[in-house]
């Protein structure tokens, strides 16, 4: 049942789930595919098209709406500012980059739509960067994850749990991330 489930839905709650929370999501999702329930290549094609569209859909809210969204969020005020003072600097770096660092997934790309940074440039230099994030993390999680698992034995009986788990944490960081979005 679990196999048939994941084999129906598992692709598109890469998707969701990357453009939702972009991590978490790839990690569970190349440990699914270390299983044999998802292949790695379209984990990091899902990763890839939730991720850029997620980056692209804050951009754009950003250049139309960007200081009335920081106004409303507090807490993105601080990362919003710095964001903009880091983009002064090196714009492009920052376009590659900023995903890799983590709590400015989504107040950098609605920061550098408020700056006014091209979006022919951003369309192009972002999809680069997705493309190193996606490729890099999730292959860097699967191979891990096979060398882990060749450390430890064959936990394949254990399967069950191990993705229970991590489904539990990925939660509990979702939540807890929503807690503190609303508390602010």
């Amino acid at each position: 049942m679990l196999e048939n489930l994941l084999q129906q839905f598992g692709y598109p709650a890469v998707l969701l789930g990357t453009f939702l929370e972009g991590e978490m999501s790839l990690l569970l999702a190349a440990y699914l595919a270390l299983r044999g329930y998802l292949s790695i290549e379209g984990v990091v094609l899902c990763a890839f098209g939730g991720t850029y569209a997620s980056d692209q859909l804050w951009y754009f809210l950003g250049r139309r709406h960007g200081r009335r969204i920081l106004a409303r969020r507090p807490h993105w005020q601080g990362l919003g500012d710095k964001a903009l003072l880091l983009l002064r600097r090196h714009p492009d770096l920052w376009v590659l980059g900023f995903r890799f660092i983590y709590g400015m997934r989504t107040v950098m790309p609605l920061a550098i739509g408020l700056s006014g940074y091209s979006w022919r440039r951003y369309l192009l230099l972002d999809a680069i960067g997705v493309a190193i994030w996606s490729t890099g993390l999730g292959l860097a999680a699967y191979h891990l994850g096979a060398a882990l698992e060749t450390i430890l034995g064959d936990f394949r009986r254990y399967q069950l749990y191990v993705f229970a788990a991590l489904l539990l944490i990925a939660l509990g960081f979702w939540l807890r991330r929503r807690l503190r979005r609303s508390a602010h």
